[in-house]
């Protein structure tokens, strides 16, 4: 953790729809759970970005919540894409996934989601959930989505609300409590895309914490302290 944390999400070109997304599991999706230390006070959900796996984002789930008072759920994306590793949705343009591959994965994570919650006798309100690039995307339109209950809170690392044809948001929610982070010098998805996600949520009446740091695709150190303390305050 001495150096940003790179959560792994490679920025080349796009897979068009001609190539088509293939499952690479069922819906119950793969995944990694790190156990809590006794009677778990809550979940941590972590979707990792574009081309990694589970295993991505678990060194983030150890330095936000180094007591393991939380099970921390680490899906595996469910498309198998060039040029490797798990994929969310095909990326056509930064900003609007291709639709049908992004409902696709977005109807497999919300019902892995609360099937495994349940299972640990957990439900959204005592659960964050948390992303990085792709997975700052699957994680605003999971906890957003109409008809989705709000999560205790909701995390955006370098990410965006997605425009999708077909996905229909409910932003009433209240001030549900958002902690979004983007670097300045995002070339894979420029910061202008956590401002606008900032602005959207903030004018819905959601609680908003924002942390722009002059770094490249990736995470940055001081946003990890910070969220250690907004997690626990939250569940």
């Amino acid at each position: 953790m001495s150096s940003p944390i790179r959560g792994r999400a490679g920025g080349g070109g796009a897979v068009t729809a001609a190539t088509l997304p293939r499952i690479a599991a069922p819906p119950a999706l793969t995944h990694h759970l790190r156990p809590a230390v006794g009677s778990p006070a809550g979940a941590l959900v972590l979707l990792h970005g574009r081309g990694a796996d589970e295993l991505d984002l678990l060194p983030l789930a150890d330095a936000v919540d180094p007591q393991r008072r939380l099970v921390g759920l680490l899906p595996r994306a469910p498309l198998a894409l060039p040029p490797g590793g798990a994929h969310w949705y095909v990326v056509e343009r930064v900003g609007y996934p291709h639709a049908a591959s992004f409902h696709a994965g977005l109807a497999m994570l919300a019902g892995w989601l609360d099937v495994t919650l349940a299972e640990h006798g957990l439900d959204l309100g005592r659960t964050v959930v948390a992303g990085f690039s792709q997975g700052a995307v699957m994680s605003s339109a999971v906890s957003l989505a109409a008809g989705r209950l709000s999560p205790a809170g909701l995390v955006m690392l370098s990410g965006f609300v997605p425009t999708v044809d077909g996905l229909e948001l409910d932003l009433h929610r209240g001030p549900l409590p958002v902690m979004i982070a983007h670097g300045s010098r995002d070339p894979v998805i420029p910061v202008e895309f956590g401002r606008a996600a900032r602005d959207m949520l903030t004018s819905a009446g959601m609680a908003v914490g924002y942390h722009e740091s002059a770094i490249p695709h990736t995470i940055d150190p001081a946003v990890v302290a910070e969220l250690r303390g907004w997690v626990a305050d939250r569940v």
